[in-house]
């Protein structure tokens, strides 16, 4: 479905998508309803990638943040068109004009937009010119970082808590809490460090800390034609490490009028930088539902989350507006076909990104080849995924892998909906955080709608205490995928040379030590019944009786 723009494609175009994973793969698929030519560019990494498979054509790059290259890949190429997703270089002003300048359309804001909002100082002074609320705080001038005597009278003069942050950067990274006078000196130090390591610019700015605050952000669309509208918000206070882990649309804070508020607040940031394209504009929300809201950034790009506005928004009384789309439409002139009266939020949409992590040690990144990939395929439930059986997971990039995003009537319902995909999702030789996010969207206080950006950190070690135990079925499994994976492709030169158990009396029992994420290091025994190629008996743990009796093709 296209709603709500007509049932054409947009011209005869070719889109070289500048991403990787599942967001390059999520792109193609919409290039392909579109009709449209799709070139995938590629890392010595990723050659074999899905998004790679996926495309008509593939180019190899080297570097995803490498804008010569892949500008050169997309002349190459016979791209007419650049879809740069998110992350690498979707928000750099510079690649966009890059784009512009070889003839090439860019499936983004305007360079200007890009510029005004990538600076968290420059966008605070350019929404508030507009109206939009702000945090009390104040900001160093680039280039020129307040003395510590400078530092303190200011930071007395908003108040304590303080949160310092940098001007020039997001996801988390050199963010410091300041609770009192005596820390700031240090934390700012800290801070300004990290700021120029991250982003190459130490300039910081300061912000009043609010308490358990909730993080709520507005999708918006604007059109070249001066006509912007909001897609509703999405609530993502389910947070680790400053990052989202699991939003949802529409929050359970908002009052329809306070929904409405913080809708038009959005839009006249939007207007306030001359914004072009699908954007988001994120708030911080006092955690009461009539206290205060206040601009925390914009997003000058397609948001990870976008599938739940996807799922939730409604355009004249139907349901499946396509983001990726209309970024297309409106990066090639068209107008946007509806107005703000047309829109309305419809049912209740839930995302849960799967990471390569183990909450357990503080959501370490995990790793390894992918054995097995089992992805819930059911009504009201869509996962967007840029990985596939074989694929190795390494930490060369970000290690969200997947996205499982589902719709119900109610609340209640896509709760419970998230559960069960995430019961039936399935992957096997890298550790992922499914049963960490079950066991949190199922917390008495997540089912209550209490969210703050605080929570899951403050109840990971409850949470990861439930998820730490691995079922014995799922190692045994494992280690019998494994057992199976011992023989050679072709029969050996004599029975011995074969290490899967093979004796001349009884079989031998093969010892697998398993690394379950969360847990510890578990023993399974694998051995071959008599006689037989294909059973095995399989015994998890040091002693005991045997557990299972496994059956398994050749």
């Amino acid at each position: 479905m296209t709603i709500p723009f007509p049932p054409t494609a947009p011209g005869a175009h070719t889109v070289l998508v500048a991403n990787r994973g599942e967001i390059a793969v999520r792109i193609i698929r919409t290039l392909r309803r579109l009709a449209l030519r799709a070139v995938a560019v590629y890392s010595d990494a990723d050659a074999d990638a899905r998004h790679v498979r996926a495309a008509d054509t593939a180019l190899r790059v080297g570097d995803y943040l490498d804008a010569d290259a892949i500008v050169g890949a997309a002349l190459e190429s016979g791209a007419t068109m650049v879809h740069p997703g998110y992350g690498f270089l979707a928000e750099n002003a510079a690649f966009a004009r890059a784009c512009a300048a070889a003839g090439l359309v860019f499936v983004g804001p305007p360079p200007e937009a890009i510029e005004a909002m990538g600076d968290k100082i420059r966008a605070k002074r350019t929404v508030a010119d507009a109206g939009v609320p702000l945090l009390p705080g104040f900001a160093e001038t680039p280039g020129q970082p307040m003395s510590d005597a400078d530092l303190t009278a200011a930071a007395d003069r908003v108040g304590y808590p303080l949160l310092l942050k940098p001007s020039a950067g997001g996801g988390g990274k050199g963010m410091r809490l300041v609770r009192r006078s005596s820390e700031l000196a240090e934390a700012a130090a800290a801070a300004r460090r990290e700021a120029r390591s991250a982003f190459g610019d130490a300039t910081l700015l300061a912000e009043r800390f609010v308490e358990r605050p909730r993080h709520i952000e507005v999708q918006i669309l604007a059109d070249a034609h001066g006509n912007v509208v909001h897609l509703g918000e999405r609530e993502c206070s389910l947070q680790r490490r400053h990052q989202k882990i699991v939003e949802e649309s529409p929050s359970p804070l908002l009052t329809p009028d306070r929904r409405a508020a913080m809708g038009r607040a959005a839009v006249a940031a939007a207007r306030a930088c001359g914004y072009v394209g699908a954007g988001t504009v994120e708030f911080i929300a006092a955690p009461a539902a009539g206290d205060g809201y206040f601009f925390l950034e914009m997003n000058t790009r397609l948001q990870v989350e976008h599938p739940v506005t996807e799922a939730v928004a409604t355009i004249r009384g139907e349901r499946g507006i396509d983001l990726v789309e209309a970024q297309l439409r409106v990066a090639l002139g068209e107008a946007l076909p509806f107005t703000q009266d047309d829109v309305a939020l419809t049912g209740h949409a839930v995302e849960c990104r799967i990471y390569a992590e183990d909450p357990a040690r503080g959501f370490l990144p995990t790793g390894g080849r992918v054995l097995l990939l089992d992805e819930p395929d059911s009504p009201g439930v869509r996962v967007d995924s840029g990985i596939a059986e074989g694929a190795d997971v390494t930490s060369a990039y970000d290690p969200m892998l997947a996205k499982v995003v589902v719709w119900d009537t109610d609340r209640a319902g896509a709760l419970r909906r998230a559960d069960a995909a995430l019961a039936r999702y399935t992957l096997l030789g890298c550790g992922v955080n499914t049963a960490f996010l079950r066991a949190l969207l199922a917390h008495p206080e997540v089912v209550a709608g209490n969210l703050s950006t605080e929570l899951t950190e403050r109840l990971r070690p409850e949470l990861t205490a439930r998820s730490r135990r691995t079922p014995e079925e799922v190692l045994a499994a494992a280690a019998l995928d494994r057992q199976l994976g011992l023989r050679p492709p072709e029969a050996p030169a004599t029975r011995f040379a074969a290490a899967d158990g093979w004796r001349v009396g009884e079989p031998a029992w093969t010892v697998w030590r398993l690394h379950p994420a969360g847990g510890d290091a578990v023993t399974v025994r694998v051995r071959a019944e008599r006689g037989s190629s294909d059973r095995f008996r399989v015994r998890v743990g040091e002693g005991g009786p045997v557990s299972a009796t496994a059956v398994r093709s050749a």
